[in-house]
């Protein structure tokens, strides 16, 4: 629903999100490369794609942009976030 309003709300959804990412196995996704996917279905917006290209042309790129908009905004506003905390230690 898109209804939390505080920090520790968010990091609520957090945990939950990746509890969630963590049920995924590679059982229900590998194969998948070839499966439609239909964004918008029945608006004058839908797009389908294979399940690959939706993930290099579609659901990455969204990905990046939002993690590295996110990361512009809290640097904006003063948090002290630098590359690595972008990147990772590598």
């Amino acid at each position: 629903p898109d209804s939390e309003t505080t920090f520790a709300e968010l990091q609520a959804l957090i945990t939950k999100v990746l509890a969630h990412l963590d049920s995924i196995t590679p059982d229900q996704i590998d194969g998948k490369e070839g499966i439609e996917i239909v964004t918008r279905p029945g608006t004058p917006k839908e797009k389908r794609f294979t399940g690959q290209a939706y993930l290099l042309t579609y659901g990455l790129p969204q990905f990046f942009f939002h993690v590295t908009t996110a990361y512009a905004i809290l640097r904006h506003n003063g948090v002290e976030i630098g590359k690595r905390d972008y990147m990772g230690a590598f």
